[in-house]
C-alpha cells in the first residue's frame, strides 16, 4: 500500500505542477495585456507630479494611454469570449438516479473504496469507452439552486463550480456485454480520476484549456460583416497562441492525472480488471461489426434498430460460437449482466440506439414515417428484403436510361419485366471483347479497333469503348432522352451527374466526383482517380453501369439531405425518447459527427446492386428468404441455411464479364433468371 500511495502522490504532484504551468501561461498573458496600462499610469502619474513634463512626454502619454485602452478592450473581448464560449460536450443519454439506483450505488461504493469524490451523474454513450467529463459550465445546464446559507457566502457559486464532480460517461456496450464485477473493475481507474479533478489548480487549468478550445471553435465561424470577421480572427489568433503555449503542459498534466488514477485503482479488483480488459477489446470488435454490417444497411433504408446493445450481445455470442478462441466467453453469460443495474434496460437501449443512428448516420432526432424503429425480428423483412428490392429497382432504372432492352429478341411473351437475365446479358463480355485496365492510346487513334460492346442484340448503342465519347452514328440512333447530358448514365455525362458539356480527359482528371466508369481515362498522364483505379479491371459496360448507379445514388442522397435540412430541429433541452439525449449540449448541425465508412466506390456499388438482384431472383423463383447474420449483416437463406458463396461469382461477372460461374450457382439453387422479380 505504501508503494501504491507513493505512486499516487507522485502522479498527483506531477499533474499539479503542470497545472500551475498552465496557469502561469494565463498569468503571463494577463501581465502582457496589462503592461501598456501600467506604463500609461506611470506616465500620467509623472505628469501630474511635474516630473515628466514637456511636449514629448505629453505625446507619449496620449499614445500610450490610447494603446492601453485598445489593449484592455481587446483583452476584455478575449476574456469574455473565453468565459462565455460553450465547451464541447459528448452527445450522451442521461441516466437519472431513479432509473438506475443500483448503478449509482455501485459507483458510489467504488468511489468510497478509492477514497475519491463520487461522480455527480452518469450518462451512456454509444461507444466502447468510458471517461469523466466536466459539465460545470453554465451553458451546460441550469444553475444549481441557491440555499439560504449560500447568501452569507459571496464565493459560494464559484466554490461549488470548482468542487462539482464530473459526469461519468459509460459506453453502453459495456453494460450489456460485461458482467457486474467486470464493469466495476473497468470503471475503477475512471472513477479514481475524480480525485485529481477536484484539486483547485487542476480544475482551474482544465477550465482555462476548455475555454480556449471553445473560443477557437466559436471564432472559426464566419462573421456577418468585415468588422465581425476581423474581430473573430483576432480573438481566434490569440486563443490559438495561448493554446500552443499550454499544449505540452496540458498533455503532461493529463498524463499525471491518469497515472495517479491508475495507481489508486490498483487496490480495487486488480485481478478481475485483467480479465475485464479482454472483454473491452471483444466488445469493441463486436460493436464495430454490428454498426457497419447490420445497423448501417438499416439506417440507409430509413430504419433504425432499436436494440443495438442487445444486438452486440448476440453478435459476440455468435462470435464465441464460431471462434474457438472465444469459447470460454460463452460461459460468462450465466453471470449477472451489468445491464441489470438499470431499472428499464430496454428503454435505455432504445435511446442509445437512436443516438447512435444520429451520430454515425445523421438521422433525425425523432421518429417518423421515413425514420422508424425496427426490431430484430422484423429486420429481415423490413430491412433486408426492402434493401435488396430497392437496389434491384435502381439497377433496372439505370438500365432503362442506358437503353437496354427488357427482353431479348425472340423471347417468350411475359418476360419483358425486370429479370436477372437482362442484367446478365448486358454485362456479358463476348470473346471479341476484353476488360480494359487502362486507356489504350491505339484505341484513341483508331476507334474501330475495339468493337462496340453494346452492338449486340437487345441493347442500344452507347459510347465507343476506349474513348468515353459517343460516335455520331450512336448519337443519331440512341434514345433522345437517354442521350441528354442530364442523364447520369449517358456515357458522355458519366463522369459527373447533372448537365455539363463534353470534357477532355485532362478536364475529367480534375472534375469531382470522378466517373466510376472512367477507366478509359485512367492513364491520361495527369494522375489517376480512385474510381479509375477501382474500375480499372472491369468491362466497359460494367464501368458505364457503375457510373449510372453512382450518379443515381448521389441524386437520391442529395434529395434526402435537402428534405432533412428543411425540417426544423427540436428545441434545445427537449427529451427524445425515454431519456434525454443531450441535444441542448452539443451542436447537431454537422451530422453525422462520426461517419462509419467512406463513400462506396463504383465497383462496390455495382457489386452490391447485382448481388441484390440475384437475391431477389432467388427469393421469387427458388423459395429463398432474407436473413440476418449478426457478424455479416444481410444474408440469403436457402432451406434455412446461409449461402455465403455468392460474392466470388458476382465479382467474376463484374471484373471479367463472364457469367458462367454465376449461372452455374443459380442453376444449382434452381433460380430462374428469365422470370421477372418483384420490385419496390
Amino acid at each position: 500500500m505504501t508503494g501504491i500511495g507513493g505512486g499516487v502522490e507522485l502522479g498527483a504532484q506531477a499533474a499539479r505542477s503542470r497545472a500551475l504551468a498552465v496557469l502561469r501561461v494565463r498569468s503571463r498573458a494577463l501581465a502582457v495585456a496589462l503592461l501598456p496600462a501600467a506604463v500609461a499610469v506611470i506616465l500620467l502619474a509623472g505628469g501630474s507630479t511635474g516630473h515628466l513634463v514637456g511636449g514629448g512626454w505629453d505625446a507619449a502619454r496620449w499614445a500610450v494611454s490610447v494603446l492601453a485602452l485598445l489593449v484592455l478592450a481587446a483583452t476584455a473581448a478575449v476574456a469574455l469570449v473565453v468565459a462565455r464560449a460553450r465547451p464541447a460536450v459528448t452527445p450522451t443519454v442521461a441516466v437519472a438516479e431513479e432509473s438506475a439506483p443500483d448503478l449509482y450505488r455501485m459507483v458510489r461504493d467504488l468511489a468510497d473504496r478509492l477514497d475519491v469524490p463520487a461522480p455527480s451523474a452518469i450518462a451512456l454513450t454509444p461507444d466502447c469507452d468510458s471517461w469523466l467529463e466536466d459539465r460545470t459550465h453554465p451553458a451546460h445546464g441550469p444553475p444549481p439552486a441557491r440555499d439560504q446559507d449560500d447568501l452569507s457566502d459571496p464565493v459560494g457559486p464559484a466554490r461549488r463550480r470548482s468542487a462539482a464532480a464530473p459526469v461519468l460517461v459509460i459506453g453502453s456496450p459495456f453494460l450489456w456485454w460485461m458482467r457486474v464485477g467486470e464493469l466495476r473493475a473497468v470503471l475503477a481507474p475512471v472513477v479514481a480520476g475524480t480525485g485529481p479533478a477536484a484539486h483547485p489548480d487542476i480544475a482551474a487549468a482544465r477550465r482555462f484549456i476548455r475555454g480556449l478550445d471553445a473560443a477557437v471553435a466559436a471564432t472559426s465561424t464566419d462573421g456577418r460583416g468585415p468588422l465581425a470577421r476581423a474581430a473573430r480572427g483576432g480573438i481566434g489568433r490569440v486563443s490559438r497562441l495561448l493554446l500552443r503555449g499550454c499544449r505540452v503542459h496540458a498533455a503532461e498534466m493529463e498524463r499525471g492525472v491518469a497515472a495517479a488514477a491508475a495507481e489508486r485503482a490498483q487496490a480495487v479488483d486488480y485481478g478481475l480488471r485483467i480479465v475485464a480488459q479482454e472483454q473491452v477489446g471483444l466488445a469493441y470488435a463486436g460493436w464495430d461489426r454490428l454498426l457497419t454490417r447490420v445497423a448501417l444497411p438499416a439506417w440507409r433504408m430509413g430504419r433504425w434498430p432499436s436494440r443495438l446493445d442487445v444486438g452486440v450481445v448476440a453478435a459476440l455470442t455468435e462470435l464465441s460460437r464460431r471462434d474457438r478462441l472465444a469459447e470460454g466467453f460463452a460461459s460468462r453469460l450465466g453471470e449477472r449482466p451489468a445491464c441489470d443495474l438499470l431499472e428499464e434496460p430496454g428503454l435505455m437501449d432504445e435511446a442509445v440506439s437512436l443516438l447512435a443512428a444520429r451520430l454515425f448516420h445523421g438521422g433525425p432526432a425523432e421518429t417518423g414515417p421515413d425514420w422508424a424503429p425496427v426490431g430484430w425480428e422484423e429486420y429481415p423483412e423490413e430491412v433486408v428484403d426492402r434493401a435488396w428490392r430497392t437496389d434491384a429497382a435502381r439497377l433496372h432504372r439505370v438500365l432503362d436510361t442506358l437503353g437496354v432492352r427488357r427482353a431479348a429478341e425472340g423471347a417468350a411473351p411475359g418476360t419483358d419485366g425486370p429479370t436477372l437475365s437482362r442484367v446478365l446479358d448486358h454485362l456479358t463480355t463476348t470473346p471479341a471483347e476484353a476488360p480494359v485496365p487502362a486507356r489504350d492510346p491505339a484505341a484513341d487513334a483508331d476507334p474501330d479497333a475495339t468493337p462496340d460492346p453494346d452492338a449486340t442484340p437487345g441493347t442500344a448503342h452507347h459510347a465507343t469503348p476506349g474513348t468515353g465519347t459517343a460516335t455520331p452514328d450512336d448519337q443519331a440512333t440512341s434514345d433522345p432522352q437517354a442521350a441528354t447530358a442530364s442523364d447520369p448514365s449517358d456515357p458522355q455525362a458519366a463522369t459527373t451527374p447533372g448537365p455539363q458539356p463534353f470534357t477532355t480527359p485532362d478536364d475529367q482528371a480534375t472534375t469531382a466526383p470522378a466517373a466510376p466508369g472512367s477507366a478509359d481515362h485512367s492513364d491520361d498522364g495527369n494522375g489517376t482517380e480512385d474510381d479509375d483505379d477501382d474500375l480499372a479491371g472491369t468491362t466497359p459496360r460494367g464501368a458505364a453501369l457503375a457510373a449510372g448507379l453512382s450518379a443515381q445514388l448521389a441524386r437520391e442522397e442529395a434529395r434526402t439531405q435537402a428534405l432533412a435540412s428543411g425540417t426544423a430541429p427540436p428545441p434545445p433541452g427537449t427529451t427524445t425518447g425515454p431519456a434525454a439525449t443531450g441535444t441542448a449540449l452539443w451542436d447537431d448541425r454537422a451530422l453525422p459527427l462520426l461517419p462509419l465508412q467512406p463513400p462506396r466506390t463504383g465497383r462496390e456499388i455495382l457489386t452490391a446492386h447485382i448481388t441484390a438482384m440475384v437475391c431477389c431472383a432467388a427469393m421469387d423463383t427458388a423459395g429463398a428468404t432474407p436473413g440476418l447474420d449478426w457478424l455479416d449483416g444481410p444474408t440469403l437463406l436457402v432451406d434455412g441455411a446461409r449461402r455465403a458463396d455468392l460474392a466470388p461469382h458476382v465479382r467474376s461477372l463484374v471484373e471479367t464479364g463472364d457469367p458462367a460461374p454465376l449461372r452455374a450457382w443459380l442453376s444449382d439453387l434452381g433460380v430462374r433468371p428469365e422470370k421477372p422479380v418483384r420490385l419496390v
